[in-house]
């Protein structure tokens, strides 16, 4: 896990890519092909763009990104079996899945849900959306998580008579540094951990952490002290995980004694949780409330709130504040 010291010193993305950025082959003519397969599969004349997928994997065998605009192309003209065969060749080939071909496989019925966003793929996301993130999150998308988790933390510490002030903060999925910027001047210090090296760099410059860490979310409180956190925030993050045993349990072993774990969720009317239409997972009322209790957590807060738009429509969701 990387470390950047900020004292001295979490897509969002309307929805997953379909396509790739932009890579080379090494060679002219088959970049060109897949260039013009791109330009093909997003006028979705998807014919054409296996055809031109096709042409680019003559010249060049083993490009990972044509294989997976094959796949996906074939996919939406219902070749089920052959789209899987590519997509997989992708995966083999690209095994961290910057490509993102695990969705494909997940909604082809080839992959498990619970296996269809890889930590390659989130970090990739995210350091090609940096640049543009807050921009776009908070205009185009609406976004206001951090708002309302601020907002709720400030009414939890009301009823329960306490100063809306915390110590050791820990910003899980930080992004750009927007939670932090929702609760500049509450807390006496504020570490982030984000995977995506980029957005790491946009947090870096609002000079809010204390530190900030390049890594997993779960690896990184399974390697804080017990007990050391007043607060544990993850704003729109649980979007690209599935299971949150794993950090709910962790999370009450880093907090203090009634510590806070503030949090939204995309919410999913059954049981459990799923991989959305929009390649996000959506958690279940039952399913949060469930992992609270037995991970030991009071629940404090549990409302059913939007923190984006989708196409100007309000995306479904939970927010919740649990005290340890």
């Amino acid at each position: 896990m990387r470390t950047i010291d900020s004292l001295s010193t979490l897509p969002h993305p309307h929805a997953m890519p379909q396509t790739q950025t932009a890579r080379s082959t090494g060679d002219f003519r088959a970049d060109r092909r897949y260039e013009y397969a791109r330009a093909a599969f997003d006028e979705r004349d998807f014919a054409a763009a296996a055809d031109l997928a096709r042409q680019v994997l003559e010249l060049a065998p083993d490009f990972a990104a044509a294989h997976a605009m094959l796949g996906r192309s074939l996919a939406e003209l219902g070749t089920r079996d052959e789209a899987v065969e590519a997509l997989r060749r992708a995966l083999t080939l690209e095994p961290a899945d910057e490509l993102g071909v695990r969705l494909d496989l997940a909604k082809l019925g080839a992959l498990a849900p619970d296996e269809a966003i890889t930590e390659g793929y989130v970090r990739a996301l995210f350091d090609d959306y940096a640049p543009k993130f807050d921009r776009h999150l908070t205009k185009s998308l609406a976004y206001r998580g951090p708002e309302l988790i601020a907002d709720a933390l400030r009414r939890a510490c009301s009823t329960q008579i306490r100063d809306y002030r915390f110590g050791l903060t820990l910003d899980l999925g930080c992004g750009t540094g927007l939670m932090a910027q929702a609760l500049d001047g509450t807390c006496a210090s504020i570490e982030g951990v984000d995977l995506s090296p980029g957005m790491l760099e946009k947090a870096q410059k609002t000079k809010l952490y204390d530190a900030l860490h390049e890594g997993e979310l779960v690896s990184f409180l399974a390697g804080r002290a017990t007990a050391e956190a007043d607060l544990v925030v993850a704003a729109d993050v649980f979007v690209y995980m599935a299971a949150l045993d794993a950090v709910f349990r962790e999370a009450h072993r880093v907090l203090k004694r009634e510590g806070l774990f503030a949090f939204t969720v995309q919410a999913h009317k059954g049981e459990g949780f799923i991989l959305g239409e929009d390649a996000r997972y959506a958690h279940s009322e039952p399913y949060v409330r469930e992992l609270a209790e037995t991970a030991g957590f009071t629940m404090v807060i549990f409302e059913r709130v939007s923190t984006r738009e989708d196409r100007g429509v309000p995306v479904p969701g939970f927010l919740c504040v649990l005290q340890r």
